[in-house]
């Protein structure tokens, strides 16, 4: 299981308080505000608040007679999100696996989550010299890694600067990119002129130890982009000349594989 970074922000206290709520609603099925209270240990009175507040949204119903709260059928656009990351991972892993099979290198297919890459899937194996923890989940930066600057370079404009004047107001390594607009629009230029992106040098020694490297191509079709797809290597046993002579044409044949089948499948 996959434990939650630590926020860039002091969390939002009523926000935390609502979740714990809902969570609880959603699990009992029927709860009420006292079995709210013991599961929570959150006063009654700041229950009562949260649940009209749900209320009011129409994410929870009430029974008056008995005081019983449910959830209600408007919570299942909460899962609409999660439910496109696992369609993308289930098209996608058949193809990983075989594109695995046929180069002997592992890759994460990924998709813009808030502030980062969030890998959706991926076709390393435990126990390899590649078997670090990129699990499904792992959240990877955009200014660093091939994933996140290949799908910033071919996203639309728009996408483009919400997420880099995101980036440029949160002080977090590997984002000192997004407060040099000149610096970050030659370096898409670049990714969009070579049809692939490549992992930052700094962010490879200082959280690789310097022994891996990637590229990364974008998931798209017809000019939507669906994710971003990399192959990672290690440094001693394929160069840049290598990987764009022998994996570059397998890579991108891979991802137009799995784009084409996502718009097939889309909706």
């Amino acid at each position: 299981m996959n434990t939650p970074e630590k926020p860039s922000f002091k969390p939002v206290e009523a926000v935390v308080r609502a979740l714990k709520v809902l969570r609880v609603v959603s699990e009992e099925r029927q709860a009420t505000v006292a079995s709210i209270h013991r599961k929570t240990g959150l006063d009654k009175a700041t229950i009562v608040r949260m649940l009209e507040t749900l209320r009011h949204e129409g994410y929870v119903a009430k029974e008056t007679e008995r005081a019983q709260y449910s959830v209600t059928a408007r919570t299942l656009l909460l899962s609409q999100g999660y439910e496109k990351s696992r369609w993308i991972a289930g098209v996608a892993e058949p193809s990983l696996a075989r594109f695995r099979n046929t180069i002997g290198w592992p890759s994460d297919i990924a998709v813009f989550d808030v502030d980062a890459m969030v890998v959706l899937q991926t076709s390393r194996e435990s126990g390899g010299p590649l078997s670090f923890n990129r699990r499904p989940g792992f959240r990877s930066p955009m200014l660093a890694t091939s994933i996140g600057i290949a799908y910033l370079a071919y996203c639309t404009a728009d996408e483009r600067q919400h997420i880099v004047t995101q980036l440029a107001n949160v002080d977090e390594p590997w984002n000192h990119l997004a407060r040099d607009p000149e610096r970050l629009d030659n370096l898409l230029e670049h990714t969009r002129k070579e049809g692939f992106a490549v992992m930052c040098d700094d962010y490879s020694d200082q959280v690789l130890a310097g022994n891996v490297w990637a590229i990364g191509v974008p998931v798209m079709h017809d000019g939507q982009l669906f994710a971003a797809l990399n192959v990672m290597m290690l440094k001693n046993a394929v160069t840049l000349p290598e990987a764009r002579k022998k994996i570059l044409g397998p890579l991108r044949q891979v991802a137009d594989e799995i784009a084409s089948e996502l718009a097939k499948t889309k909706g």
